[in-house]
Order: C-alpha cells, then structure tokens, then sequence
C-alpha cells in the first residue's frame, strides 16, 4: 500500500511558507544540480511543454525557465502552489497529481521530477513513471532526482512542525530497471555525495531518459 496522496498534501499546506523559505535558493548552493539542470535545458532546446512535476515552490521551474525552458509547475498542495505563484508570477502553475495525470498521451516534451517520489513507495514510483512515460512525446525527456538507499524515514516535525509523513529512499537498481521495464531508452545515472551543511546527508541520484519513438 503506498502513501496516502491526501497526508502528503496536508504536510505541505502545513509547512509551505517555511519551506519556501528554505529552499528557494537551494539549486545555487549545489554545483551539480546547477550542472544537471544545464544538461537539461541544453536537451530541451525550445521544444515545450515541459513540466515540473511536484514543483513545490517552484524554484527548480524557475532556474529553468531562467536558461530558456518553456516551463509550468504542478504539485499536490494547493498551499505550495500559492508560494510558487507568489514568489514566480511568471510561471503557471496547477495543482495535480502525478499518479494519474490529467494530459494527453505523447503531449509533453519534457519533465522534471526533482525529488517529487520521495515519498512513494516502488509501486507508487512506478505507476508515476508509467504516467510520465504515457505523456510525454515520443523522444521526450525526463530528468528525475532521488535520494539513493533503502531506509524509510518517518517524520512527525519538520521546519518545526507537526507532521506526519514518510520520506522514502530507493536504489539505482530498482529505478533503471523500472524505467527499463516501462519502456524508457537512453537511461544515464549519475550519484554524487551530499554537500556537507548544505542539504540532508544522503546520496543523491540524476537521472536522464527519453521516450523512444516507437
């Protein structure tokens, strides 16, 4: 049974203001993120639509769109989403769901899922990346971030406060040959080391893939 999409929300309607404040500015203190995020872009060109999905506050759509991606946001809490729209009036965002995605098939040219399943279990994952590989174009790209391991981490307090919610962790394994099983080519994976006093020290993953053309 996987997480209840409603008790996620609920954590960030909670802890939105403070979250926004926290990690709005993260991508500028994590070389790697600012080279992958590059990497991206550069892949995209001027195709659009591109998404961010679980967008948050909406810093990742933001650094994007400031390299030239034609970008929009989408989260579960409608809270976050009032941060994201507050802090860049110049992005649109949505509130949605990534386990059942309101577009068409082969509709996107491009997602980002930066962080977005941490709180899924493998079978939520892999139902979100059969949705993503459902919409997005054929040679569409996804860019999708994860903290590697296999440790779940409950939390009842973060940015102080109350919470209730799981924060999952997932192997390099088991997320190429789900992405393998749905379908995706071109997979590239890349783990680097935490940055010491700068995020929470866990092994961090990027990964690059496409959707092939038939």
């Amino acid at each position: 049974m996987g997480q209840d999409l409603s008790r996620i929300a609920s954590v960030y309607d909670v802890v939105a203001e403070e979250y926004a404040k926290e990690f709005s500015g993260e991508h500028e203190k994590k070389p790697r993120d600012q080279q992958v995020l590059l990497e991206f872009a550069q892949k995209i060109g001027r195709r659009s639509p591109v998404w961010d999905l679980g967008c948050g506050p909406g810093h990742t759509a933001s650094y994007l769109k400031n390299l030239g991606v034609d970008i929009s946001g989408l989260d579960l809490s409608a809270k976050i989403l009032e941060q994201a729209r507050l802090h860049h009036p110049d992005i649109h965002f949505q509130e949605g769901n990534i386990l059942d995605l309101e577009f068409n098939d082969d509709s996107l040219a491009g997602v980002v899922a930066f962080y977005s399943m941490v709180h899924f279990t493998e079978g939520q994952i892999e139902v979100a990346l059969s949705e993503i590989y459902r919409v997005l174009q054929p040679q569409g790209i996804l860019l999708l971030t994860y903290h590697v391991g296999s440790e779940t981490i409950h939390l009842e307090e973060f940015l102080n406060k109350q919470i209730d919610v799981d924060f999952m962790f997932c192997s390099t394994d088991f997320i190429s040959s789900s992405l393998t099983k749905i379908g995706f080519t071109g997979i590239e994976i890349s783990e680097r080391e935490p940055y010491p006093g700068v995020e929470y020290q866990s092994r961090r993953a990027y990964v690059f893939a496409r959707k092939p053309i038939s």
